[in-house]
């Protein structure tokens, strides 16, 4: 942020000892109150090379810090009670995110209680001063994973357009596309999130230490946004074009890989080059919206500790609450059990694809056939929402990636008929390598009710079990074989299907009793 005049006195650093040491020793001690999310943090650090810049975000922070100290020494570190608000809403923030297993929400909420901990113990006048390097710290959190599906999408749509606007045909099926020279797909290392993450990561600490005006900054950011994604589809659409014209011989291996980041540097150092044009490091700081110092005069103690204790205790609160929650027993849960109904029958196995959904408490899988039709209903029932057992999970899809038997060639959010009303489902279309073809709908049921949002199942099931409410959940899952021109008659079936079976679907979530 901007510095301090000049005339300011120097607090002395026996001023400091005593709020520095506290705050110190509180970070520590709340980074093991809630070391299972800041462990949480880590384990991603360690398993994905997107997010291992996150083992530098802490030290960066502490440097930049350190490279105001001169700012710095001229506030008087004073207790500010108003952090405690910030306290408590990130507490409870955490509560509902731990409750309903959302480690990311967790992971900004343990930062928040981080910053609202500087601010309680040294004061707003200090938090300002050290607003970019304390707000650099929420970079700490692998976050994006769920960019990844909108920019798959969009590095096939640029690819396929500048294939097509090169004059090369292309048939195209979800994210995968043929070329009369091969075959290819977009796959998850394909969307370019990693490139995104380290060039905003990069781009705003640049932005800081090299310009001072917030528009500056502001611009050179957005930049650092834009372009690696324009960056990655470029990236896509040469690779292709090089094992196009190389007779699918160059770009297929490990040099798929190289030219990739070899182009993604190239493009980052230019992206740094021409920023530099307008770097404003060598220009003193503004002062405009910096506000006044407290008065010089050592914080007395008994403001500091008492503010310690209180701010520990309230953020105590929160994962003493959890763990009560989660040590109760979980409720009885019968065998899941659905009476055909409408005209339906069990029937055999008529597919070999299964999705992919992990920790259910409860799982039922049955073929049923009605007509010469054939409907697969899968169903996975999590009793209470707990860590690697909850109904909105990431590892919860249609399909592995890379899956040697099956492709999913699209997948969205539906507005389709069932039951004589419209309703919303997850849709997705399913390609065997046998030939085979299926279309699939799925939808949780939370308290009866169809929901399909993953933010709104989340929220309502955090806050039912927060609230000692039944937080249970259930996947429902339907799929029929289509042809690609009678698609529209393989969504009749699965409407007739869910109207017809619906009430019984229902009826297996009053067998449980969730209380």
């Amino acid at each position: 942020m901007s510095a301090l005049p000049d005339s300011l006195p120097v607090v002395p650093r026996s001023g400091w000892l005593l709020p520095g040491a506290l705050t110190i020793g509180v970070l520590l001690i709340l980074a093991g109150v809630f070391w299972p999310t800041l462990h949480s943090m880590v384990e991603v650090w360690e398993r994905s090379e997107t997010f291992a810049h996150g083992y530098l975000i802490f030290p960066i922070s502490a440097w930049l810090i350190w490279r105001q100290r001169d700012v710095l020494a001229r506030l008087q570190p004073r207790p500010d009670l108003r952090g405690r608000l910030l306290l408590a809403a990130a507490g409870a923030g955490w509560l509902l995110a731990d409750a309903g297993s959302v480690n990311v929400v967790a992971q900004y909420a343990f930062i928040a209680m981080l910053i609202a901990a500087v601010w309680t113990l040294l004061g707003w006048a200090f938090v300002w001063a050290a607003f970019f390097p304390l707000m650099f710290l929420f970079f700490a959190v692998p976050v994006g994973e769920f960019l990844i599906q909108p920019l798959m999408g969009v590095t096939a749509d640029f690819t396929v357009a500048m294939l097509q606007a090169t004059g090369i045909p292309v048939y195209r099926e979800g994210t995968f596309f043929s070329i009369p020279s091969g075959d290819w797909s977009v796959v998850e290392g394909c969307s370019g999130l990693r490139y995104l993450i380290a060039s905003v990561t990069l781009g705003v600490l640049y932005a800081y230490l090299t310009y001072r005006s917030w528009k500056r900054r502001l611009l050179f950011s957005i930049a650092a946004i834009v372009v690696p994604i324009f960056a990655n589809s470029g990236r896509a659409y040469m690779i292709v074009m090089i094992a196009h014209l190389s007779d699918m011989k160059l770009a297929l291996g490990v040099d798929h890989y190289i030219y990739g980041w070899v182009f993604f540097g190239m493009v980052m150092l230019l992206l740094f080059w021409i920023g530099s044009f307008w770097r404003e490091d060598d220009q003193p700081a503004s002062d405009a919206g910096q506000p006044a110092a407290a008065p010089a005069g050592r914080a007395p103690a008994r403001q500091v500790v008492p503010a310690a204790i209180g701010m520990l205790a309230i953020a105590g609160l929160w994962p003493a609450y959890a763990v009560w929650l989660n040590a109760r027993p979980l409720p009885v849960m019968p065998e899941l059990q659905v009476e055909a109904q409408g005209g339906w029958q069990p029937a055999e196995a008529f597919t070999t694809w299964r999705p992919h959904w992990v920790g259910a408490d409860r799982a039922l899988r049955q073929s049923y056939s009605q007509g010469g039709r054939k409907v697969l209903l899968e169903l996975n029932y999590y009793v209470t929402q707990r860590q690697d057992a909850e109904l909105i999970n990431s590892q919860n899809f249609m399909i592995r990636q890379k899956d040697p038997a099956w492709s999913n060639v699209g997948e969205s959010i539906a507005t389709v008929e069932g039951g004589g009303e419209p309703r919303q489902v997850r849709q997705a279309k399913m390609r065997g390598s046998d030939g085979q073809r299926l279309l699939v709908w799925q939808w949780n049921l939370i308290n009866q009710r169809p929901v399909v949002n993953d933010h709104v199942a989340k929220l309502a099931l955090a806050f039912d079990r927060v609230r000692l409410q039944r937080d249970d959940g259930l996947s429902v899952l339907i799929a029929t074989p289509y042809e690609e021109p009678e698609r529209e008659a393989a969504a009749a079936v699965l409407a007739g299907f869910a109207a017809d079976m619906e009430p019984a679907i229902g009826h297996t979530l009053d067998q449980v009793d969730g209380q």
